[in-house]
């Protein structure tokens, strides 16, 4: 087989896009939620009834479904992080959210830890790993042994998360 034969078996392999439109579906927690767009009322975008509600006018709809998700994944993963370097006795030096495609979440030597907002598509376990993960890296910057009996010794979910990533995170970037 040649490299473009691979290459249109791997695209054809992949999800249908899921676009952020009215009435589409989008995970949250893994949890589906349709997008209801109310452009009569005013609020940006909110949770409600099992739905994402999203007001104004349908041009801005997929960008404040995205700034929702954004606020969210930043939200949730923020709490997380707070509650297990509080158990390590480190800080992170500054959280944020970014749309990578290669990475859920990154430290910097500075102490900086970075999550992909898609992080919020995902189950609770998967988010609660990926933060574990990134922490364990305040005092490992590697992937050694002490590095991984930290990760266990902050998350139970591991060994759950990191086949559940590999086999349906590549999903989540065909989402929005």
């Amino acid at each position: 087989m040649n490299h473009a034969e691979w290459v249109a078996r791997r695209l054809a392999a992949l999800p249908d896009a899921l676009p952020f439109a009215d009435g589409s579906l989008v995970p949250i927690s893994d949890v589906p939620h349709r997008i209801r767009h109310v452009p009569q009322v005013r609020g940006g975008a909110w949770l409600q009834d099992g739905e994402l509600h999203v007001s104004g006018e349908a041009e801005f709809l997929r960008r404040r479904v995205v700034d929702f998700l954004r606020a969210e994944a930043l939200r949730r993963l923020s709490a997380l992080v707070v509650a297990k370097t509080a158990e390590l006795g480190v800080t992170a030096r500054r959280i944020s959210v970014k749309d990578t495609r290669s990475r859920w979440g990154s430290c910097a030597a500075d102490g900086s830890l970075a999550f992909s907002w898609r992080l919020v598509m995902t189950p609770e376990f998967v988010q609660d790993y990926v933060a574990a993960h990134e922490v364990a890296h305040l005092r490992h910057l590697n992937h050694g042994k002490r590095f991984w009996s930290l990760v266990n010794r902050l998350t139970p979910h591991a060994a759950t998360a990191i086949p559940w990533l590999r086999a349906e995170g590549f999903r989540l970037l065909r989402v929005g």
